[in-house]
């Protein structure tokens, strides 16, 4: 009788965003995975988009941290905490009848079963009723629209903050999958590395997440586009203004972006001849935040020779479906969600 009080919830527990689906309402959660911790009393003091604001401005009794790393939990009680928020957020509204849902969290394709196991523990100790498991490019496939249920092949390629998952689907299962530790994140090191080492100027993340989001391209553009950052002068050691190019900044990502379009290569060439027309017919479909860099689908479709579509909303194809994936909880019950027969 009062079991509609309850929305399950799916969580696309990310490096850099969480978001949290609603069944039946959508997204309603939409923050970054950042938790600003008070290192004397070890209380919380922000979570989400109040804490990112924090980030590199904090003083010493204040620490901002991101407790996923790689698509992983790297502090067990923060990330507890920060889904036991993220889960009232989502809950605001049906405060009247509070129960427990059960909660569906997409991890990495290539997490162990040590992680896996972690990440449905701190789910729980979030007040979850009971915790599954979907593999992220699984969610990311559903989420896109894609016939995952269907014998015929579907390729994704998921680029999130942590990792870059890529993935060939077909009836319900990952045929072949391959998870790399190479996404987001590491761009925006990349974009501080490069920048240090030609200047000498140290920039923090919030800089070198905008140049990649500004200017920041898989080819080079055919109009250069130039902005002006500000940074720490590593010699003189005070503050100074340079302008970057959309050229030094695509240099700069040149190792990251091809470590991804190998790992789209070595899941090709592991994948079966029959799913390999399908993925001609259809193409491989990018999702996550990473999919947003300019020109990755050009790149990948000329080093593939294969069709390579944008996910209509990018950014949101995981927590859809993960959400998605409830309707068919039984499935998770059961075997544990959809079975991956191949793994690198």
């Amino acid at each position: 009788m009062f079991g509609g009080f309850t929305k399950d919830l799916g969580i696309d527990l990310g490096t850099a965003n969480t978001l949290v689906y609603v069944k039946g309402k959508g997204i309603v959660v939409r923050e970054p995975s950042v938790v600003a911790i008070r290192t004397d009393s070890k209380t919380i003091e922000a979570v989400g988009e109040h804490a990112k604001k924090m980030i590199g401005r904090t003083p010493g009794n204040i620490r901002a941290i991101r407790p996923m790393k790689d698509g992983v939990i790297a502090d067990f009680e923060t990330t507890s905490t920060m889904i036991k928020y993220f889960i009232r957020q989502a809950q605001k509204q049906r405060s009247l009848f509070p129960r427990h849902p059960n909660v569906m969290v997409c991890v990495p394709s290539g997490i162990t079963a040590v992680e896996q196991r972690a990440v449905k523990d701190a789910t729980v100790q979030a007040g979850a009723r009971e915790a599954f498991t979907i593999e992220e490019p699984f969610a990311a496939a559903i989420g896109a629209d894609l016939p995952v249920w269907e014998p015929t092949g579907s390729m994704v390629v998921d680029i999130g903050g942590g990792t870059t998952e890529v993935a060939v689907i077909s009836l319900g299962g990952i045929v072949t999958s391959r998870s790399i530790r190479i996404a987001g994140d590491e761009m925006d090191e990349a974009i501080m590395q490069y920048i240090k080492r030609m200047y000498n100027l140290m920039i923090g993340e919030r800089t070198a997440e905008q140049l990649k989001m500004e200017i920041g391209s898989a080819l080079s553009l055919d109009r250069q586009e130039t902005i002006e950052i500000r940074g720490r002068d590593l010699v003189s050691g005070l503050p100074k203004t340079l302008p970057i190019s959309s050229e030094e900044i695509c240099e700069a990502l040149s190792d990251t972006v091809n470590a991804i379009v190998d790992a789209v290569k070595i899941t090709l060439e592991k994948c079966p001849p029959e799913l390999s027309a399908d993925i001609m017919d259809r193409g491989i479909v990018l999702t996550g935040g990473g999919a947003l860099l300019k020109n990755l689908d050009k790149l990948l479709s000329r080093e593939t020779g294969m069709p390579v579509i944008v996910a209509e909303n990018p950014l949101d194809c995981v927590a859809i479906g993960t959400g998605r994936a409830l309707d068919n909880i039984e499935l998770f019950k059961t075997r544990g969600g959809p079975v991956s027969r191949s793994k690198r």
